[in-house]
């Protein structure tokens, strides 16, 4: 039994580890970060020091090897997936990478059949997920849906275009002059050339969170049916024939973030606004519009939301999902669904 304030060791503490998830788990009193492995001594000591972490090692090996370890937070580049994580499912400890679960579907499908093997579970980063705004538009859709009140779901839009996703997340990141140890990245997919591999590798490090957004508002597994040969939209149909688009770059934003999504009933809508993935203390905005008809005067309800950033929720759902208090919000068996759906995206736009 995994104690209710489970024990936690960081693999890697670069800019994401530190400031998208070590930050968060350091100020967490129901959890106990108790040790990390970094590459970089120098950078490992310094953010030990840093956030009270009592040990440092120079391996994953060696962490695993000395630590009695409940959870791992393994925060590395998506490429390197295959030769990282694969290794750390041997240990049969639940663990949490960021998205998107590897850099092709075959070497997804092998995580998950090393995966299957260790007996335990991976959780992978998709921290929309967690925003206290998206939980509540999540829950006000499954509501309408099972009341009818607003009539049938009828189309998703969700819109992400570039800009400052970091919004002064790093501003704290600590750095040293050591270069980080090459790690030769995990095979591209067989059946790209190099530069369709480039182009598909693009879309899930930047749109996968876009990917598995609408998978999640819709409620189901859906197909995409148009890729726009500009690259700015691809449509999507579910299972039960709702649309869905999600808009690419239409427009970009130098020093704001605007993203959202648009969740359509016949009568009505939810309308989820998401701020920068680092943005502190900042959770996203809901708006629900209702229009009763009949004469009825139309109104739109926005609930107040705590102050919680995703990240933060994101670790507290980690620690909750280790207590067995709640299910992980995507594990790596569904993020491997939106390797597929890129694939496809890609296959449909380029023709290859």
């Amino acid at each position: 039994m995994i104690s209710k304030r489970p024990k936690i060791g960081f693999v890697g503490v670069g800019s994401m580890g530190q400031c998208a998830h070590l930050r968060n788990y350091a100020a967490l009193p129901d959890c106990e970060v108790v040790a990390l492995a970094e590459l970089r001594p120098a950078l490992g000591h310094a953010v030990a020091r840093r956030y009270d972490v009592p040990r440092v090692y120079p391996s994953a090996e060696e962490l695993l090897a000395n630590e009695q370890l409940d959870g791992i937070v393994a925060s590395q580049m998506y490429d390197r997936h295959g030769q990282i994580i694969a290794p750390l499912y041997q240990a049969g400890i639940p663990i949490f990478t960021e998205k998107p679960l590897a850099g092709s579907i075959e070497v997804g499908e092998r995580l998950l059949g090393a995966l299957r093997n260790g007996g335990a579970w991976h959780m992978v980063g998709y921290h929309k997920r967690s925003d206290p705004a998206t939980i509540r538009a999540y829950q006000e859709i499954q509501r309408l849906k099972q009341s009818g009140e607003l009539g049938a779901l009828r189309y998703v839009r969700i819109i992400m275009p570039p800009g400052d996703w970091i919004a002064g997340g790093f501003n704290d990141l600590i750095r040293t002059d050591e270069p980080l140890p090459a790690i030769e990245p995990d095979p591209p997919a067989s059946d790209m050339d190099a530069a369709t591999y480039r182009q598909y590798s693009a879309f899930v490090n930047y749109y996968i969170h876009q990917v598995n957004l609408m998978r999640y508002l819709l409620g189901e597994p859906y197909r995409v049916t148009y890729a726009d040969p500009s690259g700015v939209l691809l449509a999507v149909q579910s299972d039960s024939g709702v649309a869905g688009v999600i808009e690419m770059a239409p427009y970009e934003s130098t020093v704001d973030w605007q993203e959202s999504a648009l969740i359509a009933f016949e009568h009505g809508y939810v309308k989820l606004d998401l701020p920068a993935p680092l943005a502190l203390n900042q959770p996203g905005r809901v708006a629900i519009f209702r229009d009763p008809r009949n004469g009825a005067t139309p109104e739109t309800i926005i609930p107040q939301l705590p102050m919680v950033h995703a990240m933060r929720q994101q670790a507290i759902n980690f620690i909750r999902a280790l207590n067995d208090e709640a299910e992980p919000p995507c594990q790596a068996q569904e993020a491997l669904e939106d390797l597929k759906i890129a694939r496809d995206y890609i296959r449909m736009w380029k023709g290859v």
